[in-house]
C-alpha cells in the first residue's frame, strides 16, 4: 500500500469529528471532551499523523522557537554552553534558532533574521546587545535574557558568575603562596566579563601594596593568548604568575611559555577561568575557576520561560558564584 501523507481532515474522518476539533486537540484546547480527545489521538496513531508545527504555531499563535546569538563558538565553553541549552530547551518542546554573529555587537541583519523567524525569546550569550537591537526586540515582544554577562543600561533579564568575587578570590590564592610578580591577559576590553575581573584582580594586589600588574589585551582565542605571553615575557622575565581571562587563554600562554623555554609551574605559574574539558588534560592540568555552568544554564531558560508571554515580568539579575579548582599550573613562592 503505497504510503499517504495523512493530514488533520484524514484524522477528523476516521475519528468521526470535525477537523475544527482535531485542530484544537493537537493546538492543546481543553475545551474538547476526552471522549472524543481520546478518539482523535487514537485516529492519528492509526494513520501515523503528525501535526504540522508551522500550522500548529498559526493556531496557537506560538511558534515555540528561542533564538541563541554566540560570537565565540570556537571557544569550547561555549560549544558546552549550546549543547546544554540545546538539551533543556527541546525537553521542554523549544526549537533552537542559533545565530552565530561575527561581530563584536549583534547586528541589525541578525535582528531581522531572528524576527523572520518569529522567535518568542532569544538568549545572548558573548555578543554585545546595543540598545537599538534591545529596542526592536522589546518593539516587538521578545524577551531577552543575556546569558554570562549583563549590562546596566538595557532592561534585560541576565544570569552570570560572580567575576569580581572569583577574581579576587584567585588573586588572593596567588598572592598568600608568595608570587610577586603579576599578569593579566584579559579579554575584550568592553565586556563585564573582562571588567569584573580585572576590577577585583586588582583590588585585592592594591590592598596587598602590589603595583607592578602587567595587563595584556587579548580575545578569549589561543592565538591571542599565545601573543600575549610572548609579548610578556619579552617585556619582563621575572612575571611569575599570569591570569588569564579564560581556559582558552590559558592554554594559549601555557604553550608560548614553554616554547620560550621556562617551566610551568616552577617558573611561572598560570591560572585560567571556566574550567572547560580540555583544562583537565594532563598536559595542562589548569588550575582555573570553574562556573556553576548547568545551574547558570537552567536559570536561564527558567527566567526566559517565565518571561515569555508575561508583560508584567520585571528584569532580573542572577549573579551565581564558583569555585577554584587546584590542578599543576601554580606553585607556592615562598
Amino acid at each position: 500500500m503505497e504510503k499517504k501523507n495523512y493530514t488533520s481532515q484524514d484524522v477528523a474522518e476516521v475519528a468521526g469529528v470535525s477537523q475544527s476539533t482535531v485542530s484544537r486537540v493537537f493546538a492543546g484546547n481543553t475545551n474538547v471532551s476526552e471522549k472524543k480527545r481520546k478518539k482523535i489521538l487514537a485516529a492519528a496513531e492509526k494513520l501515523g499523523y503528525k501535526p504540522n508545527a508551522h500550522a500548529r504555531s498559526l493556531i496557537t499563535r506560538k511558534t515555540m522557537m528561542i533564538g541563541i546569538v554566540m560570537r565565540n563558538i570556537r571557544n569550547p565553553f561555549y560549544s558546552a554552553v549550546l549543547e546544554i541549552f540545546h538539551n533543556r530547551f527541546s525537553a521542554l518542546g523549544y526549537h533552537l534558532i542559533f545565530i552565530n554573529s561575527e561581530n563584536e555587537e549583534i547586528q541589525e541583519s541578525e535582528v531581522t533574521q531572528l524576527l523572520e523567524y518569529n522567535i518568542e525569546g532569544v538568549i545572548i550569550t558573548d555578543a554585545l546587545l546595543s540598545s537599538s537591537a534591545s529596542e526592536k526586540f522589546k518593539r516587538h515582544g521578545i524577551v531577552v535574557v543575556l546569558f554570562n554577562r549583563y549590562t546596566e543600561q538595557l532592561e534585560s533579564s541576565a544570569v552570570f558568575c560572580d567575576n569580581y568575587l572569583a577574581a579576587k578570590q584567585i588573586a588572593t590564592y596567588l598572592v598568600e603562596l608568595g608570587h610577586q610578580s603579576f599578569a593579566f591577559v584579559s579579554g575584550p576590553s568592553d565586556t563585564s566579563t573582562t571588567i569584573d575581573r580585572l576590577k577585583g584582580f586588582k583590588e585585592v594586589l592594591q590592598e596587598r601594596g602590589i603595583t607592578n600588574l602587567m595587563i595584556e589585551p587579548g580575545n578569549y582565542t589561543f592565538e591571542s593568548g599565545f601573543k600575549a605571553a610572548q609579548e610578556l615575557m619579552t617585556r619582563n622575565k621575572n612575571i611569575d604568575c599570569i591570569f588569564c581571562g579564560n581556559d582558552i587563554i590559558a592554554l594559549g600562554v601555557m604553550d608560548a611559555i614553554r616554547t620560550i623555554g621556562l617551566r610551568i609551574p616552577e617558573d611561572v605559574s598560570v591560572v585560567g577561568f571556566d574550567n572547560i574539558r580540555m583544562a583537565e588534560w594532563p598536559s595542562y592540568s589548569l588550575t582555573t575557576w570553574e562556573q556553576p555552568l548547568e545551574e547558570m544554564v537552567d536559570k536561564t531558560v527558567e527566567l526566559l520561560v517565565s518571561e515569555i508571554g508575561d508583560t508584567n515580568a520585571q528584569p532580573q539579575i542572577v549573579m551565581m558564584k564558583g569555585h577554584l579548582v587546584v590542578r599543576n599550573t601554580v606553585k607556592s613562592r615562598k
